[in-house]
């Protein structure tokens, strides 16, 4: 699949040579980085493609309410646009990207949608049941989970990673989980789904991201555990480890020479746009995953396979 994007009046389509073979992939981006985390959609260039406009929803999360944090940008939005073309109602923790956050809430209600944002930090349990209680006030019961919203710092070596700095990534990626997690389940009901983000990097040890694959293991393991521990009452528990989309946390962790070459190392020689991950949100929060739990599911261009 070949991407065109415009700057200005000029269009680009970038490929880029890889390996004595000379193999070809596609480049998503040109250089950029970003020295805020988790990073701004609306600085990216280009900007990440959210929404297929040939998909069409067919009622499969009719008067569903569903929590997805970190919704404002990257695959948060493109789950959160595509709940809403299912007939889900959407709320969107997010942290402090209020541009971003508004954009998608303008886009949803533009589709007819309904979404409600809260800004906080899912670090703090405190907000975290306020997330609840804001929801319920609003749309009277929560029917999904998804727990997106993330940090990643690039850092060549162990010894590189600040105790705070690693502090702050589990509390993010994996507390924050946790927190949301256990102030949202009392409310759910049989048929409920949850779905967590994992990454591919955790299943080929990213030797830049220690700290950041080492919290997306974890979530392999609450994903697991928590699925067999919540069965038998029907409410499902999944993983998606995606492999490189173009998301704002890409351009906020990388330096910026490392981004054209994102995406190469995958079988398919190219990353993604965020609505290529659309669908597979859908599936797992829909009945159409009714009998799945415990799962990873793999959506990274065949980077790791098996």
């Amino acid at each position: 699949m070949n991407f065109d994007y415009q700057y200005g009046n000029q269009y680009y389509n970038y490929y880029y040579p890889l390996g004595i073979q000379s193999t070809k992939y596609h480049i998503l981006a040109p250089e950029q980085s970003q020295n805020v985390q988790p990073g701004m959609e609306y600085l990216m260039k280009p900007r990440p493609i959210f929404d297929n406009p040939n998909y069409k929803g067919s009622g499969k999360l009719q008067n569903k309410v569903a929590i997805i944090t970190g919704g404002d940008s990257g695959l948060g939005r493109a789950a959160a646009v595509a709940f809403t073309k299912e007939g889900a109602k959407v709320v969107i923790p997010y942290y402090n990207e209020h541009k971003d956050a508004q954009e998608t809430k303008d886009y949803i209600e533009n589709m007819g949608g309904e979404c409600l944002l809260l800004s906080g930090d899912i670090t703090d349990n405190k907000f975290c049941r306020k997330i609840v209680q804001k929801t319920l006030e609003r749309f009277g019961k929560i029917d999904i989970l998804v727990n997106n919203a993330g940090v990643q710092y690039q850092q060549d070596k162990l010894e590189s990673i600040s105790d705070e700095q690693f502090d702050w990534t589990m509390k993010v990626n994996v507390y924050g989980m946790f927190y949301l997690t256990k102030a949202v389940l009392p409310y759910l009901k049989s048929g409920a789904s949850i779905i967590n983000l994992s990454s591919v990097t955790t299943f080929y040890g990213d030797p830049q991201l220690i700290d950041y694959v080492t919290t997306k293991g974890a979530i392999v393991g609450f994903t697991r555990a928590l699925a067999r521990n919540l069965a038998l009452k029907n409410i499902r528990v999944n993983a998606i480890a995606p492999g490189f989309f173009w998301t704002p946390l890409q351009p906020a962790c990388w330096i910026k020479e490392k981004i054209p070459s994102l995406g190469s190392d995958a079988a398919m020689a190219r990353g993604a746009m965020p609505y290529e991950l659309a669908p597979t949100f859908v599936f797992l929060a829909s009945d159409e995953s009714s009998y799945m739990t415990g799962q990873v599911i793999h959506n990274n261009g065949g980077q790791i396979m098996g």
